[in-house]
């Protein structure tokens, strides 16, 4: 019987993850945590203060931002949230729950097999900081090579703080079947949090104020390492104490609070609604025949060439299949099929807010020291950090509308229209720049709000449309165009994000060594400033070559992707 126990869970559980493996979701994940990693290591203020990026007590840092501000409530609740409710929402819950399986093994398979997804896509996060330790600028610190320290701090600070959130973003979906309310917890997560912390807990003493944090924020040094010397943080070892080993045996006590109270109220049936009335049929009996008026019957008339007045009634056929008119037509139709696939992608719920506020998280809470004017520092800030985001929403999204046809099966639907190639990939192409450019549009305008909310005027609109316009923008559409090429040519979205990760990471790795040159850097990693951009300096013509350049290379990505594609036209 417990093997038999056993195999229900394990088959829950590798389903799960089977199914995780077919969704956008945890790749996107990984893509960001990947990026968040290398533009923390890159850009955090290791490099300028001297601390060693290897460091005990920078991993332990690092690792508690990581927490907080990305990888703690929103991403969980995308991965915890709808684990059951896909299958009511897919109709497949009568099926699953014909089976012999208990309550236990399909809530317990079903929270563990997500969970194990979640931890793997965090665990992204950790392995390429831990790889980044071979690779660094002459100017930053590293001490030698360590593994135990990464792993070690992120299962205390991840995986035990993560495991209470996901219990109950379980809890909650599972129970209400409504996945809004899931993503509507997990928004609400931060100003809970810091009215938690604020309120509650800054009154107390520090033991109470550590036993009682979820995520052990209070557990830093005071200052966050600021008011300690360089020598001293990079010396010093974080050491986990009786109470916060008592902390994380509570965080777990909680989760599995959440998972009882899960088991008791859980219930395979679908919730009836409440005043369900029921609804009689009155049946009449048929007639005893049929009856017609003889006068008025009259046989339809048929064709033939004695009745010449039948032929004049049919309408005029032209080919309305050629031309430019009907390419156009039919690709504002395809747009439009595609935003609506779109739509329906909910990771786009979370991506878009998270890329926004990490965008413009440092203009919004640090000193702005204006070169121009602030208008163009705004601007240049928010285009830098933007940029990362930009590559891996461009690149897994273009994945996604490349082989989302194929995975829901309409791909011979599709491919029986009297649709063009250039039609079909023309419009994934299109809806993937057109998609970054809301990204980047809307960063520019809460830049614009948050510039004028700082009183730091004028608030100029040229400079963010110079910069986005020339900087960002033909970015976007060389890395689409190169997107759908790899995408035909390599025939699987995942081997086509390996490759598309690898090349650039390997690229930034490149630039931060000091091999920038223009030809092998599309996106001006670090070659541009505003003052290029206005005419001041003497690179303005370089740089608009390079832009045309960039659009030449996506252009012909495009073309070679139209050749290759397996549809003949």
């Amino acid at each position: 019987m417990r093997t038999l126990l056993q195999t229900r869970f394990s088959a829950v559980f590798q389903n799960e993850v089977l199914l995780n493996s077919k969704r956008a979701a945890p790749y996107v994940l990984m893509i960001l945590f990947a990026a968040n990693a290398v533009l923390w290591w890159r850009g955090g203020p290791a490099v300028s203060l001297g601390w060693a990026t290897n460091s005990d007590y920078y991993i332990f840092r690092n690792l508690q931002a990581f927490s907080f501000l990305t990888g703690m409530p929103i991403f969980n609740a995308v991965i915890m949230g709808d684990a059951v409710i896909r299958d009511f929402r897919l109709g497949i819950h009568p099926l699953v729950f014909s089976k012999p399986i208990s309550r236990a093994d399909y809530l317990l398979g079903k929270f563990f097999g997500n969970f194990f997804v979640l931890v793997c896509c965090q665990s992204v996060f950790i392995l390429t900081l831990c790889v980044l330790q071979v690779f660094h600028p002459s100017q930053m610190i590293v001490q030698p090579f360590r593994v135990v320290a990464y792993f070690k701090h992120f299962f205390f600070l991840i995986v035990i703080s993560h495991f209470l959130l996901a219990a109950f973003y379980f809890a909650v979906g599972s129970l209400t079947r409504n996945a809004k309310i899931v993503y509507g917890l997990a928004v609400a997560f931060f100003p809970l949090y810091i009215g938690y912390q604020v309120i509650l807990l800054k009154p107390l003493p520090q033991d109470w104020r550590v036993f009682l944090d979820p995520i052990l924020l209070n557990s830093a040094l005071k200052g966050n390492g600021f008011q300690h010397s360089a020598d001293f943080l990079n010396q010093y070892i974080i050491s986990y104490s009786p109470t916060m080993i008592a902390n994380r045996a509570l965080v777990v006590m909680c989760a599995a609070v959440c998972l009882a109270i899960l088991y008791l109220r859980f219930a395979f049936s679908e919730r009836s609604a409440r005043g369900e009335t029921i609804t009689s049929l009155g049946l009449v009996t048929s007639d005893p025949g049929i009856y017609f008026d003889a006068v008025t019957f009259q046989e339809t008339p048929r064709y033939s060439k004695a009745n010449p007045a039948v032929v004049e009634l049919l309408p005029a056929v032209t080919r309305v299949n050629e031309g430019l008119p009907a390419f156009v037509e039919k690709l504002r139709a395809a747009l439009g099929v595609e935003f609506r696939l779109l739509r329906a992608e909910r990771s786009l719920i979370v991506l878009l807010p998270i890329a926004i506020v990490l965008s413009t998280l440092e203009i919004t809470f640090y000193r702005v020291i204006p070169e121009f004017s602030y208008s163009a520092t705004y601007a240049s800030n928010t285009a830098n950090t933007l940029l990362l985001f930009i590559i891996g929403m461009t690149v897994f999204y273009t994945g996604e509308a490349m082989h989302r046809d194929r995975e829901l099966r309409i791909e011979p639907v599709l491919w029986s229209t009297p649709a063009s190639n250039s039609v079909i990939l023309l419009s994934k192409f299109l809806v993937t720049v057109l998609l970054s450019s809301l990204l980047i549009g809307l960063v520019g305008l809460t830049a614009l709000v948050v510039q004028f909310a700082r009183g730091h005027t004028p608030v100029e609109i040229t400079p963010f449309v110079l910069i986005y316009g020339l900087v960002l923008l033909p970015g976007v559409i060389f890395v689409a165009g190169v997107s759908v090429f790899l995408n035909v040519l390599l025939k699987n979205k995942y081997v086509a994000y390996v490759v598309s990760v690898g090349t650039a990471a390997g690229l930034f790795y490149f630039y931060s060594v000091g091999s920038n040159h223009w030809l092998y850097n599309p996106l001006l990693y670090r070659l541009w400033s505003y003052a290029d951009l206005i005419g001041a300096g003497n690179n303005q013509a370089t740089i608009l070559w390079h832009r045309l350049y960039c659009i030449a290379i996506a252009a012909f990505c495009l073309a070679l992707a139209h050749i290759l594609f397996e549809r003949k036209s």
